[in-house]
Order: C-alpha cells, then structure tokens, then sequence
C-alpha cells in the first residue's frame, strides 16, 4: 500500500500501480457530540485497514468536503453540492487513469451518492475503471448491533457513534448525546429531503446514540474492513 500524501514521486513510478483508492466524506453537522468530520474518518479508517499491506493498491488524500445540502441548516457545515462533487470526481478519475488503471471510491456519506453514481456512469462511459464502495451497514449487521429493521440510524447514531468512540474516543462527548428522529427512515424521508435533517431533528440526528459503545465500534469497524476487503479483492481481481 502507498500513502499518496506521504510518498516521493519516484516511488510512486517505480512500484506496482494496480488500484487508486480514493476516500469520501463530509464536513457536516454530527448532532451536538460528534465531530463535523465524522464521515471523512470512517472512511479514512477502513480504507487504510483494508489496503493495508497490499502492494499496487494506492490511497489518495480524502476528498473531505461532499454534498451536504440536507444540513445546511446547522453552522459549521461545509458543501459544494452534487454538481461541483460530480464534476470534481470525473476531473479526478480522468486524471488517475493517467497512471492507476483502476479507480476505488470508498464513500463514507449518503448525501454523495448521486455525485458518485453520475461520475461513474460518465467515467465507465469514456472507458475508465472507476468502482464505489458505501461504509454502511448490512440488514445483518443492524440486526446483529440490536437495531430493529426500518429504524432511523441513518446520521449520529448508534453505529456512527460507536465507530467514533473506537476511533477517537477524545472527539465525543456522550454527556451531550442525545436521541434524535427515530422514526423509520421511510417516514421522515419525504420531509427531510423537501427542507433538510434540521426540519425532522433539530439536534441533527437521525437514530439514538445512547447506546453507543467503543466495544461495539470495533465490532462495526471490523465488519465494515471486511467488506470493503471483499470488495477490493474483487476490484483487483478484474485487473488480473
């Protein structure tokens, strides 16, 4: 694996260049006891562990700022929208194709999913190899953290934050956690996206972090390297 940010040019021409993996996220509001950055890190976090120790496999510095229009109603969030990330992801995988034959965006904010999935279509359209992998979690996963089915735990919630408190304990503030709307998703869908997150929370959350651990953080984290593992070995092996 090569840090990109850490790493000399000569390096960089001299090794294996199989697959550029190119971390996502957000600068945006994480309820009142996570930092805005919180997307940014996770997907940091699992893209390093699952790269880690692969030879040809490259790590681009995170494209931080994303879509994060559904929050712009809380200070501090930061956005240049769906059309701007769009166009900087087509502008970034024409580049990497100079040197990397493979493109892997691993993305770690919903509100990025249109940008991506449009640059994608334009970026395979002009014969390029651009994949996404989404940090999420499975039905299986919810089930197995003892979240019912059909619950919010979309934003600031117990799985964002219990990967947090296993990450970066000293960046939340569970004194100041707090349950936010947590209806079903598909219940407070329609409002949120007619006048954003602020409208259906006013803390910002989407689900209870209540009962967020770091002991369950590390179980989350861990299941979420695998399957970005399964994904990459996947990616590659389409190069072989």
């Amino acid at each position: 694996m090569t840090v990109l940010s850490n790493a000399r040019w000569p390096e960089v021409a001299a090794g294996p260049r199989r697959l550029l993996v190119v971390p996502l996220g957000s600068v945006e509001q994480h309820g009142p006891h996570l930092p805005m950055y919180t997307d940014t890190r996770i997907a940091v976090a699992v893209a390093s562990r699952a790269c880690a120790g692969r030879p040809g496999v490259g790590i681009a510095p995170a494209v931080t700022i994303g879509a994060s229009g559904e929050h712009a109603e809380f200070p501090g969030t930061l956005s240049i929208g769906t059309q701007a990330l769009t166009l900087l992801l087509v502008e970034l995988g024409r580049h990497a194709s100079l040197h990397w034959p493979a493109m892997l965006l691993v993305n770690g904010h919903g509100g990025n999913i249109a940008a991506i999935n449009s640059a994608i279509a334009t970026l395979r359209d002009e014969g390029r190899q651009c994949h996404v992998w989404h940090a999420g979690l499975s039905p299986a996963q919810l089930a197995e953290a003892g979240i019912a089915a059909g619950v919010a735990d979309a934003h600031a919630g117990r799985f964002e934050t219990s990967v947090m408190l296993a990450l970066a304990p000293e960046l939340v503030t569970m004194d100041e956690a707090a349950p936010g709307a947590t209806q079903p998703v598909a219940d407070v869908m329609p409002a949120l996206r007619e006048r954003g997150v602020r409208a259906v929370s006013p803390n910002g959350v989407l689900g209870d972090p209540t009962g967020a651990s770091a002991a369950e953080g590390r179980q989350r984290l861990s299941s979420l390297v695998a399957c970005l593992t399964q994904t990459l070995e996947e990616v590659l092996a389409l190069g072989d």
